[in-house]
């Protein structure tokens, strides 16, 4: 199939992208809306803040136990058979959340619920993820990149707002559990009409801690992986001013609900304008310094949103983070694509999951800390110094990111670097 390299549509035109884009966009609507039902109904049954803090703990922590088994396992099996049973798995649970909702089930077996629904996540994410190389060749990695990064950012969007009208029309969440479940299923017959390429599996003879440990030992090799991974995960950790955002709204800002809605949202439409934009241009030529640039910038527009006392200017520099904070998306997955090798992508996405389930949740604890010591004020502007720092000193300890060119390349993985991973693991 004829490709030109700067067409904006390129992974669309080839048909299993399409499908599991599509696929992916709908189920992913179905789990933002989930999210959004999960927390009315326990705040609505509880009143107790503590129970909406317990549901992000009881699904990260699957997923940070799993994640690197699971890595394993989608490189030892077949990658579209562990996301299909994990899709399974999670139309199960939407269902059961269904029937804990209308019968008003107890409440701890709606968080061993939430735990089976982490635990899926662990083994679904690095296979789904996985699967992108097989659907376009390398050359196209970054456009697919920018378009999976849409969908999600879209749903981020449309998700929230659909569930919240279905619970309106309704009058409960059972609803938007059923609706979940229907758009799971979705993806389930997208998965089966898929025609995949072959993947390379890991060496059945290969022991198994040995595999494990190969995957970490790849990435801390790897510097620009290593590199994009801190960058990302430091980022969020320091840059997380929208956990405080409900402070801003209202004791510095001083605006209502509508005005926080509107500040929750400034991220994601920002990163989507930003997708779109970067969908229509080709892959960056100067991709080291384009991802260092853009996580400066990130921190600079939170020590702005820090300081800031007008609302349009807070919205501005909230909508900037996040188109910032694309780049650094789509620049990171490219690299993963094009630096893995196929056998080993299940491990190095179970890494990348790690990464950013501990930055998230970390994140969080570590805004409402600065803010107790610092003041809201305070934690933002620390938080987008400490970006800055994390940004110089990946600059300084990985010089191969730093002068990383073009991402449309295919990269074969170093010999240096598999030779080291390979003695570090035998060690």
């Amino acid at each position: 199939m004829a490709v030109t390299p700067h067409d904006p549509y390129a992974a669309l035109r080839f048909r299993d992208f399409r499908l599991l884009f599509s696929g992916r966009f709908v189920a992913q609507v179905g789990e933002m809306m989930v999210s959004v039902a999960v927390g009315w109904e326990l705040y609505d049954r509880t009143g107790d803040a503590f129970a909406l803090g317990l549901v992000g703990l009881v699904q990260v922590i699957p997923v940070m136990l799993l994640s690197m088994p699971a890595g394993y396992i989608v490189d030892r099996y077949d990658r579209k058979l562990i996301t299909l049973w994990s899709q399974v798995v999670l139309i199960v649970c939407s269902l059961a959340l269904a029937g804990l909702s209308l019968t008003r089930g107890p409440l701890p077996l709606l968080y061993v619920v939430l735990a089976v629904i982490g635990a899926a996540r662990a083994f679904n994410n690095p296979a789904e993820g996985a699967l992108t190389p097989q659907t376009v060749p390398p050359e196209h990695y970054f456009n697919a990149t920018t378009w999976s990064s849409m969908v999600w950012q879209t749903s981020a969007i449309t998700g929230p707002a659909i569930g919240g009208f279905i619970i309106g029309l309704a009058g409960n969440a059972a609803a938007v559990y059923m609706v979940n479940a229907a758009a799971g299923a979705v993806l389930v017959i997208v998965l089966l009409m898929l025609r995949l390429k072959p993947q390379t599996y890991t060496p059945t003879d290969e022991p198994p801690l040995k595999a494990l440990r190969a995957g970490w030992h790849f990435v801390r090799n790897t510097q620009v992986i290593l590199g994009s991974l801190s960058l990302d995960m430091f980022a969020v950790l320091f840059g997380g001013a929208t956990f405080l955002l409900p402070i801003y709204a209202k004791d510095i800002l001083h605006v209502d609900a509508t005005g926080l809605g509107f500040l929750r949202a400034a991220p994601s439409i920002g990163a989507l304008m930003m997708a779109a934009f970067l969908s229509r241009r080709p892959p960056f030529q100067r991709a080291g310094r384009t991802l260092l640039w853009a996580v400066a910038g990130f921190g600079v527009a939170t020590i702005a949103f820090g300081l800031s006392t007008s609302f349009w200017v807070s919205l501005l520099m909230l909508a900037l983070t996040g188109a910032l904070d694309n780049i650094s998306v789509v620049v990171r997955h490219t690299l993963v694509l094009t630096h893995t090798p196929d056998d080993m992508r299940g491990r190095v996405n179970a890494v990348n999951s790690t990464f950013i389930g501990a930055s998230n949740e970390l994140g969080g604890f570590e805004s409402g800390l600065a803010a107790a010591l610092l003041g809201p004020v305070g934690a933002v502007v620390f938080g987008g110094f400490g970006t800055l720092a994390v940004v110089g000193a990946v600059a300084w300890l990985s010089p191969e990111l730093r002068r990383m060119g073009a991402l449309h390349k295919s990269y074969a993985p170093e010999p240096e670097v598999a030779a080291a991973a390979e003695q570090s693991v035998s060690t």
